[in-house]
């Protein structure tokens, strides 16, 4: 049975919680009080009776986990980290301030934030991979806390988060629905139908608990029942009510995101009465009592062994990659592969039959895929790279923008770029991702255009610190470059030139193959063009671009196999924005594309050898 004293200290701690998120929302004129409050008891079991972590050290790799995936109630989560000493409580008062980490929604800025949220639906995913790396990668006790809001459970993503977790037995997983009944503009569609939320969350493979979530005996039964639950994870449904004792508010709609104004005052005096904060004595936080492994982190990341073609023999870069990332594996024990059902064609299952134990096959499910090697990469233990085709990336593209908000080491790899694909046709053909991607603060996007580049992408981004973009290929390609070649982020490479050349060619990947072959053509009439293999389209390399083509009387083509729009074109005229006196033309695919064999693709959307040629002419 459950101590009244704690029952009784854990209820008033709720109420100061509330009190705390009013006058934050009050000074910063913004936020989600009401929110806030429906969610106070839950905060108060889960950071003063159930989590095991310390306030000094938030990081510790082998404390309990917390996520708010509701994250318009980041006025509570810093009430209860700062009552739980990990900062003033007066700092609270800054909410929402231009020189304040304590901002709208939580982000990594702060020590004790593993991952921004916000963008609901998902928290649960980014705890999956937090959770899985505890179960399998870690072998530790400790414990993932995610908290949901029921508005967000319309989202798809939450339900492919449910399936992982399920499928995955991860019994270090709790999560925790505040089942308030209303959302921002409406109340929810199932408002407060508990038994549907159990009857879902049970067809999902999760022990479920329904409880009253305003209720500190039956919460702690609750996460005691879940943390003694086996081989599955547990769902805690809380019925709640938005504005949960707030006078005049509680349950009340139009109240979301709005703070109490002429409220506020009669709020906080009758919670003050019910806390009596002279008297109140804060229960001990549990400890740490998990333990991590030691991984030994080197401060250059290696492949066990460099590139090694002879050059006889067509390779085409996704299968590079994946010999690449073997050998990563071989020489990082932190490095992590997840794949959504297309490692045979993304050849991470050569990472996957090398180190059966560090792959995670997430199936077809990308945005939960991205969220779990986001919550893998928090704590900076582990190296997430992501696979699928590129075109089906884009899909995850809210996550992995929520991934640049945190700060996000993950790396994605993208097969399958471009109408080089072939006959597949236009569902499968990435010919928009670098305008996606390039828009990700703090990027790097790679675009290896032989076996030997994509080996040292795949090295690079290992090292980088920060997320990355792999674009890989289908067709197979000649070697372009000798075994030791050093490559170097935002580092171009010239791979075809002459003292009498009167053209740049910029290009990656296929169309470099195809420029290669339209300057042996245009050699036999005369003219000779100089070639720049970009490598990295983010970041440029402004200075190689540059001088190749005011060497080349300051004719310049570019070619990609991608929508016009935001590829590699738009990035090369983006770097030399400020030169007036290039004459540029550029090539691409200018339509929805279709089914056919790859050369013929080429020639029909203009980015094959003769169209190049015939370009080059045209600057001419």
């Amino acid at each position: 049975m459950t101590d009244n004293n704690t029952v009784t200290t854990l209820e008033r701690i709720a109420n100061l919680l509330r009190i705390h998120s009013i006058e934050a929302t009050q000074a910063s004129n913004s936020g989600h009080p009401t929110s806030c409050s429906s969610m106070a008891e839950i905060t108060s079991v889960l950071f003063f009776n159930v989590m095991h972590y310390d306030p000094r050290d938030p990081r510790n790799p082998a404390a309990d986990r917390f996520v708010l995936s509701k994250g318009h109630c980041a006025p509570i989560l810093y009430a209860a980290w700062a009552e739980a000493g990990a900062f003033p409580v007066a700092d609270l008062k800054n909410l929402r301030k231009i020189d304040s980490d304590l901002e709208g929604h939580p982000t990594p800025r702060l020590n004790f934030i593993d991952v921004a949220t916000g963008s609901l639906g998902q928290g649960l995913g980014f705890a999956c991979g937090m959770a899985y790396a505890g179960k399998y990668f870690d072998h530790s006790d400790y414990r993932v806390y995610c908290v949901l809001g029921d508005g967000e459970c319309s989202e798809g993503s939450v339900w492919e988060s449910f399936a992982f977790g399920s499928f995955y037995k991860l019994n270090n997983l709790c999560a925790i629905i505040d089942v308030n009944r209303l959302g921002q503009s409406d109340p929810t569609p199932l408002q407060h139908d508990t038994e549907t939320y159990r009857k879902r969350v049970d067809a999902f493979g999760w022990h479920p608990i329904v409880v009253d979530g305003q209720n500190v005996s039956q919460l702690l039964d609750a996460f005691k029942e879940a943390s003694e639950t086996k081989d599955k994870p547990t769902c805690i449904i809380a019925k709640t009510f938005k504005g949960s004792g707030l006078k005049g508010i509680e349950d009340a709609l139009d109240w979301h995101g709005k703070p109490l104004g002429d409220k506020a005052a009669e709020n906080v005096a009758h919670l003050r009465a019910l806390v009596d904060e002279a008297t109140l004595v804060r229960p001990q936080i549990p400890k740490v009592t998990a333990t991590v492994p030691e991984l030994k982190k080197d401060k250059q990341i290696k492949l066990s062994s460099p590139p090694n073609y002879d050059g006889k023999k067509e390779i085409a870069t996704r299968l590079a990659h994946g010999t690449a990332l073997e050998k990563l594996g071989k020489g990082c024990e932190y490095a992590i592969a997840l794949d959504g059902d297309t490692k045979n064609s993304t050849f991470s299952i050569k990472f996957r039959d090398a180190f059966p134990n560090r792959f995670v096959e997430c199936y077809i499910a990308e945005q939960n895929m991205v969220q779990v090697a986001i919550g893998i990469a928090t704590r900076q233990r582990y190296i997430s790279f992501v696979h699928t085709f590129a075109a089906f990336l884009i899909r995850a593209a809210d996550q992995i923008r929520m991934g640049a908000i945190s700060f996000t080491r993950v790396k994605y790899v993208g097969s399958h770029a471009g109408v080089s694909i072939g006959e597949d046709g236009p569902s499968q053909m990435a010919l928009e991702d670098f305008a996606f991607f390039r828009t990700v603060p703090n990027i790097v996007c790679f675009y290896p255009s032989d076996a030997v580049s994509a080996e040292r992408a795949v090295e690079l981004a290992a090292n980088y610190d920060g997320a990355v973009y792999i674009r890989t290929s289908r067709p197979n390609f000649q070697i372009l470059y000798k075994n030791d070649e050093v490559f170097e982020i935002g580092k171009a490479k010239v791979v075809v030139e002459s003292s009498n050349d009167v053209c740049t060619i910029v290009a990656g990947g296929v169309t470099l193959h195809e420029a290669i072959k339209a300057s042996e053509k245009l050699k036999g009439l005369g003219k000779a063009v100089r070639i720049v293999d970009l490598f990295t389209v983010k970041p440029i390399d402004r200075d190689t671009i540059l001088k190749a083509v005011n060497a080349t009387q300051n004719r310049l083509l570019i070619v990609e196999d991608h929508y016009s729009e935001g590829g590699l074109g738009e990035a090369v005229m983006a770097a030399l924005a400020d030169q007036t006196n290039i004459k540029i033309a550029h090539l691409a695919v200018l339509e929805v594309a279709r089914s056919g064999k790859p050369a013929e693709l080429l020639s029909k959307y203009g980015i094959d050898a003769e169209h190049i040629a015939n370009a080059v002419e045209k600057l001419l």
